[in-house]
Parts: C-alpha cells; structure tokens; sequence
C-alpha cells in the first residue's frame, strides 16, 4: 500500500530547496509513527518519491508525496499523523491511499496550473503581450537542457493563458518531452513586448495527468 499526500508550500518556506525538503521529509516520516517501508542496504531510507520537484522560490498549494507503507492503514490515521508531524507551513490537504500498482505521481504528471503575479516597471508591457503570444502559432524560446541550451517552440506547450489583474492564470505543459516553466514564459512574453522581465511570484495551483479519454484531471482524483 502507498500513501499519496497532497500539501502545500507556504511563502515562509519558498526558498527551501527541493533536495532540502526530500531531507525534511524522511526525517518527518520517522516521527509519524507509521509503518513506512524502508529500502535495503548499508543506509536504509523511506521509500518515496515526489509528483514534480517545485522550483527554489515558488509556493504550492498541490505537491504531492507518495510514501510506502509496510503494512495497511486508515486514511484518517494517515492524515492526522502527517499533520502532526509537519509544520504549519507544509500544510497537509489531502491524503489518498492506493495499491502498490498504482502509477507513481512522477509518471503521471502531464500539465501543471499556475498563478502567476507580476510586478515593477515592466508588468503591464509584458501582460499586454499576452494576446499577441496566443494569437502566434509559433513562439521560439532558448531553453535549457540537459545538454545545453536549445531553441523550443513553446507555443503548444502553452495549454491555457489567461491574463488576470495583476498577472496570468497558466496551464502548462510538464512532461520529460516538453515542460514549459512559467519563469520562460515570463521571459518569452516580455521579449516579445520589447522589456526586461518582471519580477514574478509564482504559486503552483495543481498538478494534472490525463484519465481515461485523455482529459486532464487532478493527479489526486486520477
């Protein structure tokens, strides 16, 4: 059995790294009191792996955690004991349990939802660049790689983009293919209005995989 955990990320701890929160977490989890599976070997550790790693600086209200338990547990037990052991600012929302056959949150991600809030001189230029960026079919970006720099059309990467008040409401693509991180999508919008980039607070709003008949849904309800 696994759990699946769904929480958040406060702004207090936006700028703790994700190799620091996997660290955080294996200790958390041996303060729960839950059977937690551990790995094999000379260092044994908590079997778990993260839906998406969140960038150094960004907020979340949908990360998610999948842990291995050793033996069954309730849900509601599962829930409360996570709590217990997390701080206020990594807020536990939902908890789900599944079947080891279950696909690991990793492999399901397929599109992340983001808020996106600008500010200073440059915003609105780059806010009125929204609709000249929709109504391109082709919008050519350099993007970094694990092989360097290439030049990506990120355009289709862009599944929705809305302009709000002050920022955007975004749906990107987050696959190993094709991800588009909503801080090249700044730089991109503001290229294309002529202006440096803005300054950005970027909050992660849910992580989606694709059911049955292709559509997106929460990684929580797939």
């Amino acid at each position: 059995m696994r759990a699946m955990i769904r929480f958040g990320k406060q702004p207090r701890l936006r700028f703790i790294s994700h190799l620091d929160l996997q660290r955080f977490f294996q200790r958390a989890l041996n303060r729960t009191g839950l059977p937690i599976a551990y790995s094999q070997g000379f260092n044994p550790h908590p079997i778990l792996s993260f839906g998406s790693a969140l960038a150094l600086g960004w907020t979340s209200e949908y990360e998610i955690i999948d842990v291995k338990l050793s033996v069954p547990m309730g849900r509601k037990r599962t829930e409360e004991a996570m709590r217990a052991a997390l701080p206020v600012d990594l807020p536990v929302l939902e908890v789900r349990l599944v079947d080891d056959r279950h696909p690991a949150p990793m492999a399901m991600v397929r599109a992340s939802d983001y808020t996106i809030e600008l500010s200073g001189e440059t915003a609105q230029a780059t806010l009125d660049a929204v609709e000249t960026f929709l109504a391109r079919e082709q919008v050519p970006a350099m993007r970094k790689t694990k092989s360097g720099e290439r030049e990506v059309d990120i355009r289709p990467m862009a599944i929705a983009l809305q302009r709000t008040e002050n920022g955007l409401d975004a749906r990107l693509k987050l696959t190993e293919k094709d991800t588009l991180k909503p801080d090249l999508l700044i730089r991109s919008l503001a290229e294309l209005a002529g202006v440096e980039p803005p300054e950005a607070k970027i909050h992660r709003r849910c992580l989606l995989g694709e059911d049955e008949s292709g559509a997106l849904k929460p990684l929580m309800e797939l």
